[in-house]
């Protein structure tokens, strides 16, 4: 027992036993799931984190109750800041990052370029998951 129980001495990574990631596959030019027999068709591994993480960066965090608060992105409380672009852009870029490392399988978020295109925010970033590397464009 250690006298202060909330600081544990620094072992060898530890490692989770994961499950198989599985998604429904996206379409990621319109913006649905793919249907297949009128049943969702399902991906798993790299193609399921990268169709999780295209989804996560659609949803504004905190506004629909059937998300969990941890789910989703604070982009959009950038809008009608004064911020300077870059600041808007080193914040985004921190909120995309806060975003996807919520997700177990995914280690690290690295490459992050955000550009704001006439109302629209772009981003790009490479994300290294259990599976390996996966370029996210969205």
């Amino acid at each position: 027992m250690s006298l202060f129980p909330i600081i544990q001495p620094e072992t060898a990574e530890q490692t989770v036993d994961l499950p198989l990631c599985r998604e429904v596959k996206w379409d990621y030019e319109n913006n649905i799931p793919v249907w297949r027999g009128g049943e969702p068709v399902i991906v798993s591994g790299a193609q399921a984190v990268l169709s999780w993480a295209y989804r996560a960066l659609q949803v504004p965090r905190y506004r629909f109750a059937v998300y969990t608060w941890g789910y989703g992105n604070e982009c959009e409380s950038l809008i009608g800041t004064a911020y300077t672009d870059e600041l808007k852009q080193a914040e985004a870029a921190r909120y995309v990052r806060e975003c996807l490392l919520v997700h177990p399988y995914i280690s690290e978020v690295s490459e992050v370029r955000v550009k704001f295109d006439e109302g629209t925010l772009r981003v790009s970033c490479v994300l290294e998951t259990v599976y390996g590397e996966v370029d996210l464009d969205v």
